[in-house]
């Protein structure tokens, strides 16, 4: 199977996310398709999977240029897409998510739907239960989902985007090793969007890389990381190195938590957090940390234990009280707990100012947006949808939104899905509250990222926590060690 995007061209309003693009796929190969936030990246590949329609250009398959309207068509021609926010339905169960899109009718055979589950998942060492809500699954667990539907699907051109943000490093060397055998084992066409170089070195076969909308080059892979960086960004990006800051008074006080969060109990946390402090929470996915973190952000109540915001016992309170003491909580998931799909730029001003008023005041959100989009150099205007913003762009709209003077600061994989400079660009905003007095305590599967920026590391595993204080012990193999159980 061959497939060949011809002159492909794609605008929203003044944004040219793609322009005059070609490039070619081969069957039993893993290419990349690298580029910096807002590329055109996934722009692209929406469109080679009929998410999109282009304005112009064509999606040939072996020679045949295809009409593509929806997903559907593209799957029916073999070519099929998971997408950097998994596309399921997270109030129905697994088994129910795996039939979406089949052919059946009204009444499928949810037998013989689940037998075939049931092989996929052993085939390819995936441990997902057929009858758990999606819910209740990590970001990991989802994408595996969506592979194992596409694959029972039938697709042979199988487009990941930004697959391995947020999973833990044994989910994702278990996708890894599927991908492999997928590619030159069954002859399949596997397409890696990502801005992790390390990935599409171990990975891929080749790259393609696009700046600004436009095609600009490709590499052989393996090669010099430094040469993937300066074709994408046309500079080497480098990071910074972090200074370290004089910590303040307590802010935050948890003594004894207990908590409870999909069949893992986490039990005897304690922890005290300082102004100007950096904390780095590291664990397998769905260990507990997104428990704690919510816990300490009054979106899940923990099951005993103590916790204090500035002295004040803030153990049951509501997201609500703990957002007035000055808490506030950025998810990993922008477009389904951080942000509003549908929803402008200025509409979520207008529902984050503060207001005393019975009405909005559509002149004071407008204006605070267009000072906020160009204080934190965010790539959209006032009355852009938020769903229209690439990955990068919507993190820095929502760093945009949190309020000044924070007394603690919590973020779930705070560069999910971002490139090295748009990384950098966010860890420097953080870095500035840090200087303010601001304490932050952050989750990621990027040990790197954690051993960069944290003064202190708490690990999970197993429902206990280790924390590691001595920035000797800081490593990314020590606490990799720590993270698969060895003490």
């Amino acid at each position: 199977m061959r497939v060949e995007l011809q002159q492909i061209s794609k605008t929203f309003g003044r944004v040219r996310a793609n322009q005059d693009i070609s490039l070619t796929f081969e069957e039993g190969h893993i290419y990349a398709v690298l580029g910096e936030n807002g590329a055109g990246k996934s722009t692209l590949m929406k469109i080679m999977s009929g998410y999109q329609a282009a304005d112009s250009g064509h999606v040939v398959v072996d020679g045949q240029s295809l009409e593509l309207r929806a997903p559907t068509d593209a799957i029916e021609h073999g070519i099929g897409m998971l997408y950097q926010d998994p596309l399921d339905f997270p109030p129905f169960t697994v088994l129910e998510n795996f039939i979406a899109g089949r052919p059946g009718g009204v009444f499928p055979d949810m037998e013989a739907a689940r037998q075939h589950f049931l092989e996929l998942t052993e085939r390819f060492g995936f441990a997902l239960d057929p009858d758990r809500y999606v819910d209740m699954l990590t970001i990991g667990e989802r994408q595996q989902l969506e592979i194992l539907r596409l694959l029972s699907l039938g697709v042979r051109v199988l487009i990941l985007d930004e697959p391995t943000t947020g999973i833990s490093a044994e989910q994702k060397q278990a996708l890894f090793n599927v991908l492999k055998s997928l590619a030159h084992d069954e002859q399949m066409t596997i397409i890696l969007v990502s801005h992790k170089l390390e990935d599409v070195i171990e990975l891929c076969d080749h790259a393609y890389v696009l700046r600004r909308g436009r095609f600009v080059g490709e590499k052989e892979i393996p090669c010099p990381i430094p040469q993937l960086v300066e074709l994408m960004f046309g500079k080497v990006i480098e990071r910074k190195e972090v200074p370290r800051v004089s910590v303040g008074a307590p802010v935050l006080e948890v003594e004894n938590l207990a908590l409870s969060s999909h069949r893992l109990t986490v039990e005897n946390l304690s922890l005290t957090v300082h102004e100007g402090e950096v904390i780095g929470l590291a664990g397998l996915d769905g260990s507990g940390q997104g428990a704690f973190i919510r816990s300490i952000s009054g979106l899940f109540p923990p099951m005993r234990g103590t916790i204090r915001v500035d002295g004040r016992d803030m153990t049951r309170a509501s997201y609500h009280d703990f957002a007035a003491a000055g808490v506030a909580f950025l998810p990993a998931g922008r477009l389904e707990e951080g942000l509003i799909a549908g929803m402008t730029l200025t509409e979520h001003f207008a529902l984050t100012l503060p207001s005393r008023a019975p009405w909005v005041n559509w002149v004071r959100a407008w204006r605070v947006t267009q000072e906020r989009i160009q204080h934190f150099n965010v790539k959209g205007r006032p009355n852009s949808p938020i769903q229209t913003l690439s990955g990068g762009n919507q993190q820095r709209f929502a760093l945009a939104l949190l309020p000044d003077n924070l007394r603690l600061l919590l973020l779930e994989h705070p560069t999910r899905g971002l490139d090295v400079e748009s990384a950098n660009y966010i860890w420097e905003q953080l870095l500035a509250r840090r200087e303010q007095g601001t304490a932050i305590i952050f989750i990621s599967a990027e040990l790197d990222e954690i051993v960069a920026y944290s003064d202190r590391v708490m690990v999970f595993f197993g429902g206990q926590t280790t924390l590691v204080e001595d920035r000797a012990q800081m490593t990314v193999g020590h606490l990799g060690e720590l993270i698969g159980g060895r003490m």
